[in-house]
């Protein structure tokens, strides 16, 4: 790693610049076609940090969140997403990440050191990642470096160059929450919610990114996460097992959609469950984001503030237990949630000790380790038992 740094510094002085790129794996997939315009296509996984210095001199546009003359310099969904990624699951953000394109005039690859020197070398599609990526990082100077997928493309071409920046930049895609919400698909749960707070506005498509929206697709999530046994149990297939409700939010919401044209009458009462709990349920989530009562459990993984405050307890932590609430919720008239008093201690220490246990003190682990969900479900339902005698 010294010898990478001190190539970085030294490669503005040189006539031709170089830059010195650490990978894990490559291989050079370079079709007949690539063969016969003399250039190669070399693909592989490589170090975040390899990244961070690249120029992206040849893409068609820049960090948007940094970007010169940009009159509102807020993050899209794209980099929610990534962001989202680094901190609650970056052992998947190899998969969950497109990864990052460069064009280079030169490659020579170092096998022994695991470098590929590359002359001229520029991202030509991944600038909002690599961006994301140096964000985080300068944030988290201790988090590990992840995995990111590469492709390089090596070419003297300029005009190549440029025509694949353009193709591989071009976009006109619309993502599944900007469709259900054009169909009204979050009308009847944006009223729902309402009804515990006037102002609260869910997010119907990709652009609505201000403070004013509630993220539809977490609020989700956790509702699905808190959705009892009862219910659970005949009306969609797995959904008794809450591992899910973390780690695939896609698949939370093409289930809210099911059960919204489904005529199965299990599948509409966990509609009906959704809205009756739907402001409990999200102000239970946003509770526990910043409980206070984690302090002093010496978790690694939870974000302090000022005066040591708990300012963010990751989502890893968050859905067993709130996966765990449901033993509390009841149906009257309507569902709700009720919650015995002095509860959220004795969750919080078996929630701790199944982080270390049995999660190796890895938040994304305990968000999909169904041994962490039922430990901490059966102490509700014993809770809830003794609240009724």
């Amino acid at each position: 790693m010294t010898e990478i740094k001190e190539s970085m510094m030294s490669k503005s002085t040189l006539q031709t610049p170089t830059y010195p790129f650490a990978f894990f794996n490559c291989r050079n997939i370079s079709c007949p076609e690539d063969q016969a315009s003399k250039r190669k296509v070399i693909v592989g996984y490589a170090p975040s940090t390899s990244f961070f210095e690249l120029d992206d001199n040849e893409n068609v546009r820049e960090y948007l969140v940094d970007a010169v003359g940009k009159l509102k310099q807020r993050p899209t969904l794209v980099h929610l997403s990534i962001r989202n990624t680094l901190a609650e699951r970056p052992e998947d953000f190899s998969v969950l990440n497109n990864g990052i394109c460069i064009t280079a005039h030169k490659c020579q690859i170092d096998e022994a050191k695991r470098l590929l020197i590359l002359t001229k070398p520029s991202i030509i599609n991944g600038s909002q990642t690599q961006g994301e990526l140096k964000r985080f990082y300068a944030a988290n100077p201790n988090a590990l470096p992840v995995s990111v997928k590469f492709e390089i493309i090596v070419t003297d071409d300029t005009g190549i160059i440029a025509e694949v920046a353009i193709a591989r930049n071009f976009q006109n895609d619309v993502r599944a929450i900007s469709i259900a919400g054009r169909r009204g698909k979050f009308d009847q749960l944006e009223e729902a919610l309402q009804t515990g707070n006037p102002n609260l506005k869910l997010r119907r498509t990709e652009t609505d990114l201000s403070d004013e929206y509630l993220d539809t697709e977490k609020l989700l999530q956790v509702l699905f996460a808190l959705v009892p046994d009862e219910l659970a149990i005949g009306a969609c297939s797995g959904l008794k097992n809450k591992t899910f409700a973390y780690s695939q939010k896609a698949k939370c919401l093409k289930l809210f959609e099911q059960m919204q044209k489904c005529d199965s009458i299990e599948q509409r009462d966990v509609y009906q469950f959704f809205l009756d709990v739907a402001y409990s349920a999200w102000t239970l989530y946003e509770k526990w984001q910043t409980h206070q009562g984690f302090q002093g459990t010496g978790l690694r993984s939870i974000v302090r503030g000022e005066n040591r405050e708990i300012s963010h307890v990751p989502d890893g932590i968050i859905f067993p237990i709130i996966a765990a609430h449901s033993a509390f919720c009841k149906r009257d008239e309507v569902w709700k949630l009720e919650v015995p008093d002095s509860f959220d201690a004795s969750l919080i220490q078996a929630a701790v000790d199944d982080y270390k246990d049995v999660a190796d003190h890895n938040p994304q682990t305990m968000g999909k380790k169904q041994a962490c969900y039922r430990r901490l479900l059966d102490l509700s339902r014993l809770y809830a038992r003794l609240a009724k005698n």
